[in-house]
C-alpha cells in the first residue's frame, strides 16, 4: 500500500492565481519518489442526504510508496518547503492549510476507464470522518469489508480509495489534522456524480450508515474538479 499526503487549502481572499497554480503543479511534479499527484479545486454536485459547507478551494494529494519518502519531502529542508514561501507562493503562503499523511487502500470498480478526454478534469467526491470511533477496529472492519461494497456499485464509478491514518513526521508549519478516515469516489463529470448520488445505491449506503459502529465528529462531503498533475496524461 502507498502513502498519501493531503494538503487542504482555504484562501482568505481571492483564489490562487493561474500563474501560481501552474508553478505549484511544476513543484508537485518534481517531488522525489512521487507516484502520483492530484490537484482538486472546488466543484458542486447534488447529494440527497448531505448539505455540507463550501468545499475547500484547493486540495492536493501526493502519493509515494513509503512513509520515509513522504517524510523526506516534508522535512526541514525538504522539497515541499518552498510552498510556504510568501515570495514564491504568496496566495498559498497566506492560506489556511491543513496537512495529513494517510495509508491508501484502493478498491476495484467495474469500469475504471474514464470516458472524458485525457488531461481534462474529472469529478471526485472527497469524504472525511474527522472524529473518533468508540472501537476503531470495529469501525474499520465494517467500513472496509461492507460499506465499500456499496460504493463500488455506484453507476459509472471510475475509482474508489479509502484512507486510514498513520503517524508521520513533518516540519511544515501547517496545522496537522488526524481524521480517522477519508475516502473518495471518482466519476467522469459532476453530473455523473449527481446521478450516482441519486441512484438506489446511495439509499442503500444511507441505510448501512445507520448501522455503523458508534463514532463522533463531523462527516464531510465535497465535490471537487480533479486534474492529474503527475504522471502527465498520455496522448
Amino acid at each position: 500500500m502507498s502513502t498519501c499526503l493531503f494538503l487542504t487549502y482555504r484562501f482568505r481572499a481571492t483564489p490562487i492565481p493561474a500563474g501560481e497554480m501552474a508553478k505549484l503543479e511544476e513543484i508537485l511534479r518534481a517531488t522525489p519518489k512521487l507516484l502520483k499527484a492530484l490537484v482538486h479545486t472546488s466543484s458542486s454536485a447534488s447529494d440527497p442526504y448531505v448539505k455540507d459547507e463550501t468545499p475547500p478551494h484547493l486540495v492536493v494529494q501526493l502519493y509515494v510508496e513509503e512513509i520515509s519518502d513522504l517524510e523526506n519531502v516534508v522535512s526541514r529542508n525538504g522539497h515541499l518547503g518552498i510552498l510556504t514561501s510568501s515570495g514564491e507562493f504568496p496566495a498559498l503562503a497566506a492560506a489556511d492549510v491543513t496537512q495529513q499523511a494517510m495509508l491508501v487502500r484502493p478498491f476495484a470498480v467495474p469500469e475504471p476507464v474514464f470516458q472524458n478526454a485525457r488531461g481534462t478534469p474529472y469529478c471526485t467526491y472527497l469524504v472525511s470522518y474527522e472524529g473518533e470511533a468508540d472501537d476503531l477496529n470495529a469501525w474499520l472492519a465494517h467500513y472496509l469489508e461492507r460499506h465499500t461494497k456499496y460504493m463500488a456499485r455506484f453507476p459509472n464509478i471510475r475509482d474508489l480509495e479509502v484512507y486510514t491514518r498513520l503517524d508521520w513526521v513533518s516540519a511544515l508549519p501547517w496545522q496537522r489534522v488526524n481524521f480517522m478516515q477519508r475516502n473518495k469516489v471518482v466519476f467522469d463529470t459532476p453530473d455523473a456524480l449527481t446521478q450516482a448520488l441519486h441512484s438506489p445505491v446511495r439509499h442503500e449506503m444511507r441505510a448501512d450508515y445507520a448501522a455503523f459502529p458508534p463514532f463522533t465528529g463531523p462527516n464531510k462531503h465535497y465535490a471537487m474538479a480533479t486534474l492529474v498533475a503527475y504522471p502527465a496524461p498520455q496522448a
